[in-house]
């Protein structure tokens, strides 16, 4: 009998593509959907849904999760409820034996360099010195890791920057930057460079983690990285605009606050453990093929300018 898993996310960006992913492997796939609408949605993928919130209705969520052979949290939530959901859903899941996938970030390891390069890179048991902002989801990691002690098997899966159809990264975020300004803009030197991985690739990488991953650990996902200056000048020359440094307080009126730290850090991963232990390899190696999209292309015509929208890992 195929194993049920439950996805937490499922209508987000990586959490659905993973969801959708399992369904094609022939899994038994349950996903969260905050509504009627979403759930709908989900079933019209071939997987079951039930209805539930991480922030509302997380009691819920864990007799779901009590149902389930793996359960994977891969929703973007704000870091205080994702710390609650990982304590409470390892509580719930004590003693089982199941399995529990924890989607981070390589976020958790960047390095403020205002647009420049950086030349730490980090592999997945290397020890760093956490971004403050991402305290609470480098504790969310060290429960899961810490969790066969409890009976559980727990993996973290730590990806880059995610690319692929309707994500919100670095190359759309320079789209978006057009609109703002009429040029492709990039932070200081533009030569920060965050490490990235194709949506199939990372989707891929939860099947073979839970098939074949040990518990305790953790796993990246790398398929190439690209400094945003390189972005900004491919984008310059599909739009036949001009490309722009800006500062960082230049910066965060285009992108705000956060998007600016995004797109002013450098973030780089190696990925040799994940590789051999796993069998993984991307299959998409280029993120700078995306360029010319239309509905990238679209996020640079200034009457489609919405605010900052920023899915980073």
């Amino acid at each position: 009998m195929a194993q049920h898993v439950f996805i937490i996310g499922a209508t987000g960006f990586v959490g659905n593509a993973v969801a959708r992913h399992f369904v094609s492997r022939r899994y038994r796939v349950t996903g969260l959907a905050r509504n009627g609408e979403a759930a709908g949605r989900l079933a019209a993928a071939g997987m079951a849904a039930q209805i539930g919130d991480l922030d509302a209705r997380l009691l819920a969520v864990t007799e779901f999760a009590r149902q389930a052979d793996v359960v994977v949290l891969a929703a973007q939530v704000p870091p205080p409820v994702e710390l609650e959901a990982v304590e409470t859903l390892l509580d719930t899941l004590e003693g089982t034996g199941k399995t529990f996938v924890f989607l981070s970030g390589s976020g958790v390891l960047c390095q403020r360099t205002e647009g420049a390069w950086s030349a730490e890179s980090f592999g997945e048991d290397d020890p760093f010195e956490p971004e403050p902002l991402a305290a609470a989801r480098v504790e969310a990691e060290t429960l899961v890791r810490a969790a066969s002690s409890r009976g559980v098997r727990g993996i973290v899966v730590r990806p880059p920057l995610i690319w692929g159809p309707n994500d919100h990264g670095h190359v759309s975020m320079v789209y978006r930057s057009v609109a703002a300004t009429g040029a492709a803009c990039y932070i200081g030197e533009g030569l920060a460079s965050y490490s990235n991985v194709h949506i199939d690739d990372v989707a891929r990488l939860f099947e073979l983690a839970i098939a074949r991953g040990e518990a305790g650990a953790v796993y990246h996902a790398a398929a190439g990285e690209i400094p945003n200056r390189w972005i900004a000048e491919a984008v310059a020359r599909d739009l036949g605009c001009k490309t722009r440094k800006v500062s960082m307080s230049e910066a965060a009126e285009i992108w705000g606050e956060f998007g600016a730290l995004i797109m002013s850090v450098s973030s780089r991963v190696r990925d040799a453990k994940t590789r051999k232990s796993l069998g993984w390899a991307p299959r998409h190696t280029d993120m700078l093929s995306e360029i010319g999209e239309p509905r990238l292309r679209a996020l640079a015509t200034p009457s489609t300018l919405e605010g900052p929208n920023n899915d980073h890992s």
